[in-house]
């Protein structure tokens, strides 16, 4: 019988000693039956009336939020938001097109033909879609490197005939299209969760380096420098280089020109998106509504390919901008629409007013809308001081991407990250863990005086092994298991073997295939020193292992057995149920291991212990004492 009774801020429950084999008697589970892949795919390809609706809602956004359009209270701050972003649209759109290396007018382009198809199919309701300063200086260096500045541009078809202002819009629109191509697959393959990997410290520490590389790039146009255009690995210090003329004045050998094949497009994709999505859950958190991630990506993927085939470039969504579009009162995307209606009417009808402009004025703007990037050195006391790790990751990102490049800095700034997810999951925190008194609760015994004299399980014998957030159960059980190994030396009779082979002494003994039973509690003979083994039970807590594969199952298995030949009771708690049939189907279970090791909370396994050896911990108690 279990009783649960309330009582104020306390609670009281009732209830028989579990373990997985008595819980399963008395609480009978209901078989399921799962779907199998050709199920799933016979679902996903049958068409129904509702499923169409509900196909056209999900590719389709704009159907269920302008049914539900509040023309009242929402018109005129859309209008309003519109005119004041539409503004600003034009101005970036006509610097971040010097950071492409393509004539101003082209950024016009990016800040209209995208922002028309988002506004059909996007989830945000206050994304400013256009031109992005780090995705337009990407573009650049892919346009600088096939049509360079000073000598012939590369050897592609197409360019036969087209001026230098030709080849690079070409470049550009084709890059574009292809990265719009990889946004489009990826928001098929339901790969939306991509985003994931990119942590706030690594998009941090790459923003920053391409604020510098844009800096950088605009101090040519802002103080009038005319040198040419340099992308690619070192190219910041090849540009410092240039301006400073080390080769012809101190005599300093360069390296020259260097060939680039890495594909562009594929990492300017992930980053245009990475970068919108992250400012829309933004928005969508504060005005409470969700966004689709694999559906961002299909509405990226369609404008930028759409834009691409009018020659604008890459399109994701600058934070200025966005910003102004929500704080002047933007409720919906007809904020957006209108925003590129004032573009359009730029292009079409007032853009000869701005011709005369100087692209200086255009460099400084493009500079202004750096300072929040920059101001992103700030957080690396606060990073030093409370994450380390994160720290080093965003250095690794902020110097790779600085002197590499934005393309391969983004990859190894993704490869440090995952470099430290790894060595957090192989090295864990681990503690011993003992009852809070009067409590079910387990906490490292260090860290508390209020540890149960009953339950103090770590002076009882009993190791509590805990892993923090760790999922592999093999690096803590390991760490355990040969920290304790046997180490055994057979005497001696031939003194001149023993001289002859002194390094053969730290060699491993191979003790496959030999029955080892140990009585840890007998003096043993003089020939075999083993370190003393003062426990009796070990308890696993699989509450953070999520999955096993065959390598991991294979793995506790003999490890489980080696406990249980040195007669160390081993017990596993809080595994997932689906764990549990994966051991099953996979013969985990034999004649020394069995489900009775299972227990569905610590507290059970440690009530189970503390009954089974009371007796004997009472007797040691009592030697001590004597």
């Amino acid at each position: 019988l279990t009783k649960m009774q309330p009582s104020g801020r306390h609670y009281v429950v009732v209830r028989p000693l579990f373990s997985e084999d008595s819980f399963a008697e008395q609480h009978e589970r209901i078989n399921r039956t799962r779907k199998t892949l050709r199920h799933h795919l016979k679902d996903y390809f049958t068409c129904d009336t509702n499923r169409a609706k509900n196909a056209a809602r999900s590719l389709l956004p704009i159907i269920g939020w302008i049914k539900n359009y509040n023309i009242k209270e929402w018109l005129l701050g859309d209008i309003v938001s519109g005119i004041s972003t539409g503004l600003v649209a034009v101005l970036q759109g006509l610097a971040f097109s010097l950071l492409a290396s393509l004539p101003p007018g082209y950024g016009l382009y990016t800040a209209f033909f995208p922002a028309i198809i988002y506004f059909f199919l996007g989830t945000s309701r206050h994304l400013s879609v256009g031109a992005f300063p780090i995705l337009s200086l990407m573009v650049g260096a892919v346009v600088t490197r096939l049509v360079p500045d000073g000598g012939p541009p590369a050897n592609i078809t197409g360019f036969e005939g087209l001026s230098m202002e030709q080849q690079r819009v070409l470049v550009a629109s084709s890059v574009t299209f292809v990265m719009g191509a990889f946004q489009l697959i990826m928001g098929m393959l339901q790969v939306g969760f991509i985003v994931m990997y990119l942590s706030e410290t690594l998009v941090s520490g790459f923003t920053t380096a391409a604020a510098v590389h844009i800096l950088v790039s605009q101090l040519r146009f802002v103080l009038g420098l005319d040198f040419p255009g340099v992308n690619g690995p070192l190219a910041i210090v090849y540009v410092i280089s240039y301006a400073f003329n080390f080769e012809k004045r101190f005599n300093v050998v360069v390296v020259g020109e260097m060939v680039d094949g890495a594909v562009e497009a594929f990492p300017m994709a992930i980053v245009g998106f990475a970068v919108a999505f992250s400012v829309a859950k933004v928005y969508s958190v504060k005005h409470d509504y969700t966004i689709d991630g694999n559906q961002e990506l299909l509405a990226f993927g369609v404008s930028n390919m759409f834009g691409a085939s009018f020659r604008s470039f890459a399109a994701s969504t600058a934070l200025s901008r966005t910003a102004i579009q929500e704080s002047t009162g933007g409720k919906t995307q007809i904020a957006g629409v209108l925003s590129a209606m004032m573009v359009l009417i730029v292009i079409v009808a007032v853009g000869f007013l701005l011709e005369p402009l100087p692209r200086s004025v255009l460099g400084a703007l493009v500079i202004v809308n750096l300072k929040g990037m920059l101001m992103q050195f700030r957080e690396l006391p606060f990073l030093w001081k409370n994450d380390r790790t994160d720290f080093v990751t965003w250095v690794v990102t902020f110097v790779a991407s600085l002197f590499l490049g934005l393309d391969l800095g983004l990859a190894v700034g993704l490869g440090a990250e995952l470099f430290t997810v790894v060595c957090r999951t192989q090295f864990p925190r681990c503690s011993l863990l003992a009852n809070i008194t009067g409590t079910d609760i387990y906490r490292d015994r260090k860290d508390y005086n209020s540890v149960s004299a009953d339950l103090n399980f770590p002076s009882s014998r009993t190791v509590l092994f805990n892993q923090g957030a760790s999922a592999n159960f093999q690096v803590a059980v390991s760490l355990f298991l040969f920290s304790r190994c046997l180490e055994v030396r057979q005497p001696s009779t031939d003194t001149s073997e023993d001289n002859n082979s002194m390094e053969g002494l730290d060699q491993p003994i191979d003790f496959s295939g030999i029955p080892i039973q140990v009585n840890w509690n007998t003096e043993l003979p003089a020939n075999i020193s083993v370190p003393p083994v003062n426990i009796h039970s070990l308890v696993l807590d699989f509450s953070a292992v999520s999955f096993l594969d065959i390598s991991a199952l294979k793995g506790l298995k003999a490890t489980l057995k080696e406990f249980l030949r040195i007669e160390v009771d081993v017990y596993i708690v809080s595994c997932d149920v689906y764990i549990m049939e994966k051991l099953h189907q996979c013969s985990f279970f034999d004649d020394e291991i069995k489900t009775s090791i299972f227990y569905p909370t610590l507290h059970d396994a440690m009530l189970h212990i503390l009954e089974n050896h009371s007796e004997r911990q009472y007797n040691c108690v009592r030697n001590r004492r004597l």
